[in-house]
């Protein structure tokens, strides 16, 4: 299963605008944005990696004016995390992930006056976006591009779901992208701080996961951020599972 983890990313990471193939790696470059979130680099899945590869990768991330950055499941790559630390890379997290199949998937109550729709125009984008930005602590509006992106997301076969109230706000939301082989990342979940502790995340992640399955994912993953977040995605059906790595170069 980590295996087929890890090959999701690496097939996120290809439908970049820019992506790169570097020796063992492909990295995901977004000429319009320089979020590492979005910029960062993976291996691919049982390739053996050498210290010329990680320099080449570094020399790659340069010259697209990116930051050196790489995100991948632990034991795909066990010998890359040495060859990273010997060339400058920082550990920023490691996390578990965690797998929801369709049958432990279970759907919680959607709080009253909240619907769980999927946008389908700019505006509506823009207003998820916008929501999720909030969430995490960021104030700046969705741009043409970040709009953008969720479209060409959603065209691929991707899933958005928002959270929206009766007073047509958007509380939050969450996506994923196309599956790939029968996987797909759940990411991006998120609530407005006013409407949090109302089941609303728990309902969201849920609603996300079902639209996966219903367009063709057998397996679906995706990383808490924390205890609370962790408790909320169990409840709906996801298992602890394997390892990912975050490291950058400062």
């Amino acid at each position: 299963m980590d295996a087929r983890i890890q090959q999701s990313v690496v097939a996120t990471l290809s439908t970049r605008p820019a992506a790169l193939d570097v020796g063992p790696f492909v990295v995901g470059v977004d000429p319009t944005t320089a979020s590492p979130h979005i910029n960062y680099a993976t291996p691919r899945p049982g390739e053996a990696v050498t210290a010329a590869d990680v320099t080449a990768l570094i020399d790659a991330f340069r010259a697209a004016g990116r930051r050196p950055r790489l995100e991948y499941v632990a034991s795909c790559a066990p010998a890359l995390e040495a060859l990273l630390l010997a060339a400058g890379f920082v550990p920023e997290a490691r996390h578990t992930y965690l797998l929801c199949v369709p049958d432990t998937l279970r759907t919680p109550p959607t709080p009253d006056d909240v619907a769980l729709v999927e946008p389908d125009d700019d505006e509506q984008r823009a207003a998820l976006i916008g929501a999720q930005n909030d969430a995490f602590g960021e104030a700046a509006p969705a741009t043409a591009a970040d709009v953008a992106r969720l479209r060409r997301q959603q065209e691929a076969g991707g899933v958005a779901v928002m959270a929206v109230a009766g007073s047509g706000a958007c509380l939050g939301g969450g996506g994923a992208a196309r599956p790939t082989d029968g996987v797909s990342e759940v990411a991006g979940i998120a609530v407005r701080e006013p409407y949090r502790r109302r089941g609303l995340a728990g309902a969201i992640t849920a609603e996300t996961t079902r639209r996966l399955f219903a367009a063709g994912a057998q397996v679906a993953w995706l990383e808490a951020g924390g205890a609370e977040s962790w408790r909320v995605y169990q409840r709906v059906g996801y298992l602890p599972a394997g390892e990912r790595l975050y490291l950058a170069m400062t």
